[in-house]
C-alpha cells in the first residue's frame, strides 16, 4: 500500500541518489522539503513535490501543516561543513527539535519519524564494549575533525529518545560511498571502518517505511555480508539498542 511521506532534507549530494531510489522503488507519494527555490526542479526530477521550508527560519507551525496527513516523515537534513558550529547547532540540533515538536503538534494520527543519523553518535566518555582498537582510533579522528557535528547530532538523538508522543526510528549509517548498492550490510553492533553505499542506505530506508515494529530503535548500519532485509528483521526482532551508552 502506498504511503504519503515527506522528506526533510530532500536535496543535496549525500541524499539525492538514495531518496530517488526510495521514492521510485516504493511508488510513494512524497514531498521534498528544501531551502533553496532554485532546487525545485531537482526535487521534481526525483518524482517528488518540492516544498520550500527552512529549518532555521520557518516556524514550527509551517512544518506541522506540512506533516499533517502524512504517514512517515524522513529527517535527513544537515548543515554539512557550512557555517561552522553555530549553523551546525542551528540545523542539526535546533532544526531537528523543530521537526520533533512539529510532529507532536499534528492532530492524531501523527506520522512516524525515520531519522538519518550517523554511526558512533554517542556519549564520548563511554566507549562501546564491542569497539576494537581500529574503531577507537577512527572514532577519535572523526571527533577531532567534526566535533561540533558529533556533539549536536548526539544532543538531538538524546532528545528524540525521550519522545513518546509519536513513533520514531533512527538509522545510523557509517561512511557513505557512491558505489552501486550490493544489497547487503552489517546491522547492529557494528564497527566503524567499513563504508556503506548510498544505494544500500536507500534500501534500508525504504524497508523501514513498513516497519512500525522498529519504533524506538537506533540501528547501526555499515557495509557487510548480510542481506539487508534479513539483517533488519533480525535486529528488529532482538529489539535492543544501546546507542546512547
Amino acid at each position: 500500500m502506498s504511503k504519503k511521506i515527506i522528506i526533510v532534507g530532500g536535496h543535496g549530494n549525500a541524499r539525492t541518489i538514495p531518496f530517488s531510489l526510495l521514492i521510485r522503488s516504493r511508488r510513494l507519494t512524497s514531498l521534498g522539503i528544501h531551502t533553496d527555490p532554485a532546487q525545485e526542479q531537482d526535487i521534481k526530477d526525483l518524482s517528488a513535490t518540492p516544498l520550500v521550508l527552512s529549518l532555521e527560519d520557518s516556524p514550527v507551525s509551517d512544518f506541522t501543516a506540512a506533516f499533517t496527513g502524512k504517514d512517515v516523515v524522513y529527517f535527513s537534513a544537515g548543515a554539512g561543513a557550512r557555517g561552522g558550529e553555530e549553523r551546525t547547532k542551528k540545523v542539526d540540533y535546533e532544526g531537528a527539535l523543530k521537526v520533533f515538536d512539529a510532529i507532536e503538534a499534528v492532530d492524531s494520527p501523527k506520522p512516524r519519524l525515520i531519522l538519518v543519523s550517523a554511526v558512533d553518535i554517542r556519549d564520548p566518555a563511554k566507549i562501546p564494549a564491542h569497539y576494537n582498537e581500529e574503531d577507537i582510533a577512527m572514532s577519535n579522528r572523526i571527533r577531532k575533525v567534526i566535533a561540533a557535528y558529533m556533539h549536536w547530532k548526539y544532543e538531538a538523538d538524546k532528545n528524540l529518545a525521550k519522545r513518546t508522543a509519536f513513533k520514531w526510528t533512527i538509522l545510523r549509517p557509517g561512511g557513505l560511498t557512491n558505489a552501486p548498492g550490493v544489497g547487503t550490510a552489517s546491522i547492529g553492533r557494528t564497527h566503524l571502518t567499513t563504508t556503506i553505499t548510498r544505494d544500500d542506505v536507500a534500501k534500508a530506508l525504504a524497508l523501514l517505511v513498513d516497519r512500525e515494529d522498529a519504533a524506538s530503535l537506533a540501528i547501526d548500519y555499515v557495509g557487510g555480508d548480510t542481506p539487508i532485509e534479513e539483517g533488519l528483521n533480525a535486529f528488529i526482532a532482538k529489539g535492543e539498542t544501546d546507542f546512547l551508552g
